[in-house]
């Protein structure tokens, strides 16, 4: 071998050593930081109902920075002791007017009224519930969610009780029943005091609470529901300021497939319309056959076909 790197090799090409290929593949990236999101929610947080359409952009365009963790915090063990002295509420009834309120300011469909005829007691059984499908499935346990704040907001369903629960999993093409039974056995409690101990680690004293954490355990803590800019800002300040760029908004056909239902909020904010443009926009993006236009307490929303 000739250690001159002046002489180039006639054969090979190289000025200098060639190395065995001819050919290699190389990757000079370097390993992409990753930040943890922990998303600490219960079942029954109005305002992580009216989260949703923020949330679901941020993971949409930013998701590949980020590992989410969903962490059930325990809204309401029960009534017997409960009082919110700074929401006024000390019974179920007074949880109706707040949520009506949330509803109205968000725009994302919530009625409320159950709490009038046929209130939730605890958020604890649709916790248990998530809880045991996350062991099973991550992205799973994550429509289980969504099904269940559905239920409770948008078609007033009672998700504290067992034949509510059996029914949402089913839908998501798991055994209910056997789930359900699973939850309600000590483990399943015991799945969720997990969570409470690592929701009391991160200092979280209310919901939604979204807290990054780099590599270096240093990050941000974002409390209440707020604008796509706040978690930006947030993953840019976790990820020490290194520049981002956001993927592109999936059509509306896709996230539909995905998603299943989307109401009009969600529409709006993903695809940065006004209210007035959505019917146009569907219409335009979606063939007749694929959806359902439907309305539910003034507001539109979309189904699956």
């Amino acid at each position: 071998m000739n250690n001159n790197k002046m002489i180039c090799d006639l054969e090979t090409g190289v000025c200098g050593e060639a190395g065995e290929d001819a050919l290699e593949t190389i990757d000079l990236n370097q390993p992409q930081k990753v930040v943890h999101v922990y998303y600490v929610t219960d079942p029954i947080c109005s305002h992580c109902w009216a989260l949703e359409p923020v949330l679901r952009q941020f993971e949409v365009q930013y998701g590949q920075y980020v590992k989410f963790h969903t962490v059930m915090g325990g809204l309401l063990a029960g009534w017997g002791g409960f009082a919110d002295v700074k929401n006024g509420i000390n019974n179920p009834a007074d949880v109706a007017p707040h949520w009506r309120e949330v509803g109205e300011h968000s725009r994302m469909p919530i009625d409320g009224s159950l709490w009038l005829n046929n209130p939730i007691q605890s958020s604890y059984p649709p916790s248990r519930v998530f809880k045991v499908i996350q062991q099973i499935d991550e992205q799973m346990a994550k429509s289980f969610l969504r099904r269940a704040r559905e239920a409770v907001f948008a078609f007033n369903l009672n998700i504290g009780e067992d034949p509510v629960l059996i029914e949402i999993v089913n839908q998501i093409g798991l055994d209910g029943a056997a789930i359900v039974k699973e939850a309600n056995l000590p483990a399943g409690q015991q799945l969720l005091d997990e969570d409470f101990a690592l929701s009391k680690s991160l200092g979280v004293r209310g919901f939604p609470t979204i807290i990054m954490v780099n590599e270096e355990n240093k990050g941000v803590k974002i409390v209440g529901a707020r604008s796509l800019d706040n978690y930006v800002k947030g993953l840019q300040q976790a990820l020490q300021n290194e520049a981002i760029q956001a993927k592109p908004i999936p059509a509306l056909a896709e996230l539909l497939e995905k998603e299943t239902r989307l109401f009009s909020k969600e529409i709006e904010v993903m695809y940065d319309l006004n209210q007035n443009e959505v019917a146009s926009f569907i219409q335009a993006e979606l063939s007749p056959d694929a959806y359902t236009l439907k309305e539910i307490l003034g507001e539109a929303y979309i189904e699956k076909r």
